[in-house]
């Protein structure tokens, strides 16, 4: 402006609502009319939508575990925090630590002992594994280390609940040990730190040469972190029938499910030969009819693997938005969309869809979708918080560098004068 006049938007809290029938605890205070956090609601002939989330924060909840929280920045602009200010602090020092291993990955058996033994010896943390990891023969067999692993706690996936345990993680492997990590945690999620010792590494930005002085960090309180929206699904099943699973058993015992997902929502038309039909809704108004192979509903952080495969663009975790990108849809318009985060889709088969439909959530819990089931989807209230390597800007722009060679080809040639004549 004239003058050198700078303006702010003075920063209001997180504002969210809480959830009928649910045990997430909203803070949302009161507003004026003049506020823009929730928007109206959109009526339909059967029933009345109303937002229920902000459409302007990526992350409404800025807790992460017992311990570890975002520090605030008093000049945030508009509910979003400038990424390069998100920085992790502790509110007492971290005590616990989840160690995430890669299954069946023989060369990554030293680096998790030499790991546990840094973090039970030198830094006096309380080490969590999974079972799992432990039964494994070259660490069971292992009598040295074996002795180290009785002081271990250890828990069975969707058996044992560990949410309010652990202060932080570690993963050691790819991009696949950070959507374990997540799905490990259906509300608030620790601080995650992600080592690449697997084949892509997108999603893992440390090396594991330097990991004492990069924990020690950590655990002082000295990093980055990047929020990874996740998307909050509910599977509706029809009171009457059941639910097919991938292995072909059937599960009746559920109408609904629950899932919390850091990639990507994948429908497609499984095994048939005929393209699926399947309807979808935002904000209960139908929008189109997908018609094709399937269609992907993806985060920011899901933009850079399925998605982008499909055609989609790559978008920086840090946008508050939701992605829908078709799968070889059977017309040439249906071009992949942006939509704000926190508006509610819905996915329903169509009336006169020739057979039923496959979903899977991360590329995990694959099961048939019938006539009468519905899949809502929106924001979620728990966005993933991964420790950066050097920010979140950085880290997302040199990872497209390194592990999708974007933008990467051969340099054209100078033009010298001499050629400029002919």
């Amino acid at each position: 402006m004239d003058g050198g006049e700078e303006v702010r938007v003075k920063a209001a809290p997180y504002c969210w609502s809480a959830r009928d029938g649910g045990n997430i605890t909203g803070r949302l205070a009161r507003r004026s009319k003049k506020t823009r956090s929730l928007s109206t609601s959109s009526a339909t002939s059967s029933s009345e939508y109303k937002r229920t989330q902000s459409l302007h924060g990526p992350s409404p909840v800025t807790t992460f575990g017992p311990k570890a929280c975002m520090l605030q920045n008093p000049h945030t602009v508009m509910h979003i925090q400038d990424p390069a200010t998100q920085r992790l602090t502790w509110n007492t020092p971290p005590k616990s630590v989840l160690v995430i291993k890669k299954i069946r990955d023989a060369s990554l058996l030293q680096p998790f002992k030499e790991l546990c033994i840094f973090l039970t010896e030198v830094k006096n943390m309380v080490v969590y594994v999974e079972q799992k990891v432990l039964d494994d023969p070259a660490i069971s067999g292992d009598d040295n280390f074996k002795t180290l692993t009785k002081n271990f706690c250890t828990f069975r996936e969707e058996l044992d609940d560990i949410s309010n345990r652990v202060d932080f993680i570690i993963c050691l492997g790819g991009d696949g040990t950070l959507l374990y990590a997540s799905s490990l945690f259906q509300e608030s999620v620790p601080p995650v730190m992600a080592f690449h010792l697997g084949s892509l590494g997108f999603l893992t930005p440390f090396k594991f040469d330097a990991y004492q002085s990069q924990v020690t960090q950590v655990i002082e309180g000295n990093a980055a972190i990047v929020l990874r929206s996740r998307l909050k699904v509910r599977v509706h099943r029809d009171r009457e029938k059941g639910v097919i699973l991938t292995n072909g058993e059937m599960d009746v015992g559920r109408k609904a499910t629950n899932y919390q997902v850091l990639n990507e929502v994948v429908v497609d038309r499984g095994p048939s030969s005929y393209i699926s039909n399947v309807d979808l809704f935002l904000d209960g108004h139908l929008i189109t009819t997908v018609q094709g192979d399937g269609v992907i509903v993806s985060t920011p952080t899901g933009s850079t693997a399925y998605a982008v495969a499909a055609g989609a663009s790559m978008i920086h975790p840090n946008v508050p938005a939701i992605m829908i990108t078709p799968i070889c849809p059977h017309s040439l318009s249906f071009r992949p969309i942006v939509v704000p985060a926190g508006v509610e889709l819905k996915i329903m088969l169509s009336h006169d869809a020739r057979n039923t439909a496959w979903v899977s959530f991360d590329g995990r819990r694959r099961q048939e979708i019938c006539h009468g089931d519905s899949i809502a989807i929106t924001t979620s209230c728990f966005p993933v918080p991964c420790i950066c390597f050097r920010n979140p800007v950085n880290d997302w722009f040199e990872s497209l560098a390194q592990c999708l060679h974007w933008n990467v080809r051969k340099k054209q040639n100078y033009l010298s004068s001499e050629d400029d004549e002919f």
